[in-house]
């Protein structure tokens, strides 16, 4: 009886997908803490170019750290990608390559170029490609997504204290570009026009951006994004006929204000906040691999919000960047 029992937990570790997490600053080091804990995976390999901050996480994990990414083709089938924009391609690639499985943090790359390729050769060696648009998992996002109907005027602030980290992009491709996922998700019509403000602050990059997206239904987003704030503000705004829906990522707190009569009804909504979104995220790329199901955001969906980023930022600094 015992042998049995040896034998079938030697099948479920044999089983299990081995994960890998390139770049374990503040975020990676996260999402390999989740790894850990998530059933069906064996976390086998960390990475960084930070020595302390590898040996860091590598003790305290008990798993193997190692400098150089490469080094884990053949220790993974899958890998979490945390590293700054302008290596994301890079990377990806090569892991794409070695059909390894890519969870990418947002944005997917640093230009569209680059985003075609990976999802090119995601789908060409039949691997998931998934793109860390984090608020997609949020419950608060989540449980009204089926209220969301027909929105007239979206409203997204998104503010935050100065980072010290993902300098290498400005506000827009740091933040904004997560209510940018959001807003496309919800509406799935063209876009008419943009415009945009911003300016640089404490970086060479837009600091402070605001957006203005309308659709061609006629809809309108305004969009604002700071990383210089002294507070910390994750809301959205949706409003349609007969209905206000206010959403907060941070509180995890939705409301809904609806018409009746020549009153107006406020109500807390239910949200089953049980995961943090991250959780969910990871857990849903390992279901992916899993069940070889697409990922909620696809290369191909990061991409849009990637072009769209990229347009403000052509509007903010006057140049073609794309």
């Amino acid at each position: 009886m015992q042998a049995d029992f040896n034998s079938v937990i030697v099948n479920i570790i044999m089983d299990n997908i081995k994960i890998g997490v390139v770049g374990v600053g503040r975020l990676g080091a996260i999402h390999a803490k989740i790894y850990k804990d998530i059933p069906g995976v064996t976390l086998t390999a960390i990475c960084d170019k930070n020595e302390a901050q590898l040996e860091k996480i590598s003790r305290e994990l008990q798993v193997a750290g190692f400098k150089d990414y490469r080094q884990l083709f053949d220790k993974v089938e899958a890998v979490s990608i945390a590293t700054p924009t302008q290596s994301h391609f890079t990377i990806a690639w090569q892991f794409l390559k070695n059909k390894i499985h890519v969870l990418v943090e947002k944005p997917i790359t640093a230009t569209l170029k680059e985003a075609d390729k990976l999802t090119s050769l995601a789908r060409k060696n039949k691997v998931i490609l998934q793109v860390g648009h984090v608020e997609r998992f949020n419950a608060a996002f989540s449980c009204t997504r089926k209220i969301i109907t027909q929105p007239r005027f979206i409203e997204c602030h998104r503010l935050s204290s100065f980072p010290n980290r993902s300098l290498d992009v400005g506000v827009v491709l740091d933040i904004m570009i997560h209510d940018i996922d959001i807003v496309l998700g919800l509406m799935e019509q063209p876009i008419k026009k943009i415009e945009a403000v911003g300016v640089n602050v404490l970086t060479p990059f837009e600091d402070i951006a605001n957006a203005r997206i309308t659709f061609a239904n006629g809809c309108i987003a305004n969009l604002t994004a700071s990383r210089v704030s002294d507070e910390v503000i994750r809301k959205i705004r949706i409003f349609q006929e007969d209905t206000y829906i206010s959403l907060d990522y941070k509180q995890v707190k939705a409301l809904l204000y609806r018409k009746k009569g020549s009153s107006i009804i406020k109500e807390e909504l239910p949200i089953d906040n049980d995961e943090p979104p991250l959780q969910k995220e990871l857990s849903s790329f390992v279901q992916c691999i899993q069940k070889n199901q697409p990922p909620l955001v696809s290369g191909e969906t990061a991409k849009k919000a990637l072009e769209v980023a990229l347009r403000i930022q052509n509007k903010i600094w006057k140049k073609r960047i794309l």
